[in-house]
């Protein structure tokens, strides 16, 4: 029959069907994905003392696709303890915001400060108040920065109770003090000259002074 001799003509142990749909993928090419990778240097702002914060890697230019073009707008995660090279800044993180491209090179700005999750969990204990404030402020550059200060009350050198826990007047007292510093050292500062200042602790410090006629504060910091 019909049948019978379309089976002769098959070779054995082969599917005519299998064999037609297998032929698809099979000529693929398979290439590693980093060969299409290229390497850039991520430059710090100049306020830092190490401006080699880290690298990045990216598809090299192909066509219309632009390697600069996927850099820009890239943020960056880099401990303030290794931008300057001292460990006792280690609980400080900076956010770097690619702005340019140039070479193989990207020029970063000042994108956010936070700190590391154990520093924020020491600053809050027993028998203290913690006292938080949130100030909006633009700099002379035009930069809108949310800055966030935190703090605790401390005790008194002759001090017997137990307990450090300031009044809700007093509070609100030291909140108000604190939104009025920083929104003075803000607004008289550029960008570069804040990144300073939060390096240095100078805000914090300046708040720490201010407030001890109301009550005193220790581990003030702007984050």
């Amino acid at each position: 029959t019909f049948f019978l001799k379309r089976l002769a003509k098959m070779a054995i142990g082969k599917n005519p069907m299998k064999s037609k749909y297998s032929k698809k993928g099979s000529k693929k090419k398979v290439v590693d994905a980093y060969s299409r990778k290229e390497w850039y240097d991520v430059k710090a702002p100049a306020v830092f003392r190490n401006r080699d914060a880290c690298k990045t890697i990216v598809n090299r230019t192909q066509g219309t696709k632009i390697a600069s073009e996927f850099l820009k707008g890239r943020v960056f995660e880099v401990n303030l303890g290794d931008l300057h090279n001292n460990p006792n800044l280690g609980f400080s993180k900076m956010k770097l915001r690619v702005e340019d491209v140039q070479g193989r090179s990207c020029l970063t700005n000042f994108h956010g400060m936070s700190f590391t999750t154990d520093r924020l969990r020491s600053l809050v204990r027993k028998w203290h108040t913690l006292i938080e404030s949130i100030v909006d402020v633009k700099t002379t550059d035009g930069y809108l920065v949310r800055m966030f200060c935190i703090g605790q009350t401390k005790r008194r050198g002759l001090q017997v109770s137990k307990t450090s826990y300031a009044q809700t007047s007093q509070v609100k007292r030291i909140r108000r003090k604190m939104s009025d510093i920083i929104f003075q050292h803000v607004t008289t500062s550029d960008l570069r000259q804040v990144v300073e200042k939060l390096v240095a602790e100078t805000i914090g410090n300046d708040i720490e002074k201010a407030c001890s006629g109301i009550y005193p504060l220790q581990n003030v910091f702007i984050r």
